[in-house]
């Protein structure tokens, strides 16, 4: 059964406290080396100005600073977003919906998204307004879970999914049900090839992916045209 946004919202306030210490645990601790890669690939020029959505507690933010961007760190989760400054104390942080972004046209020379956008309530339409804030020329740069190539490797994902991830998400969140609806999110989003096709739809040219860790996440990459259409 779907989540509503309302759900989502209390889901991951219901579990920011301890979703540090989660991502690092239910990751094998390869979640950071996964937000150096999205940053590298962003190419950043010193001072460019990045849009960071669905940003959690602020781990891809910080990366941005890091790289010598500037970061607008954006999330629907208050709770979320108080995390922020004890790792990017120099992101700017705006409470705000994905899908209506309160930016104007052409804002950001970059933005980056990591691990939000199969919870949005219509993925297509959330790339539409990325693309809507990026100006002309701009990067976009999206870390997702995926499904890996291989059936013998892919096996052992899916039950990893259905049985050790649940599991350890609830005994470790102290919570039932995040990351049971984690694990039925992932098995639901579209493939790599599918994702390519949708940011292709929604405007974006040059749309690929990286596989990463044997195609557990995939960091797909795409361009707004420098013409601006």
């Amino acid at each position: 059964m779907e989540k509503s946004p309302q759900e989502i919202r209390r889901m991951f306030a219901s579990i920011a406290s301890r979703y540090d210490l989660l991502n690092r645990i239910l990751s094998l601790w390869l979640d950071a080396a996964w937000r150096r890669r999205a940053v590298h690939e962003l190419r950043l020029r010193p001072g460019e100005l990045v849009l960071d959505l669905c940003c959690g507690t602020g781990d891809l933010a910080a990366q941005v600073l890091r790289g010598g961007g500037r970061v607008v760190a954006s999330d629907f989760c208050h709770e979320m977003l108080c995390a922020i400054p004890a790792k990017a104390p120099l992101a700017r942080r705006v409470e705000a919906d994905a899908l209506r972004l309160p930016f104007a046209d052409a804002r950001f020379d970059a933005v980056t998204i990591g691990f939000g956008l199969r919870n949005l309530a219509d993925p297509v339409a959330g790339l539409h307004e990325m693309r809507r804030v990026l100006r002309p020329g701009g990067r976009l740069v999206i870390l997702e879970f995926s499904l890996p190539p291989g059936r013998v490797f892919r096996g052992l994902y899916h039950l990893y999914l259905g049985r050790i991830l649940p599991l350890a998400g609830d005994l470790l969140s102290r919570r039932r049900g995040p990351y049971r609806y984690l694990a039925r999110s992932i098995l639901a989003f579209p493939d790599q090839s599918t994702l390519a096709g949708h940011l292709r739809t929604a405007g974006f040219t040059e749309a690929r992916w990286i596989d990463l860790s044997r195609g557990i996440v995939a960091l797909h990459l795409g361009f707004r045209s420098a013409q601006g259409g």
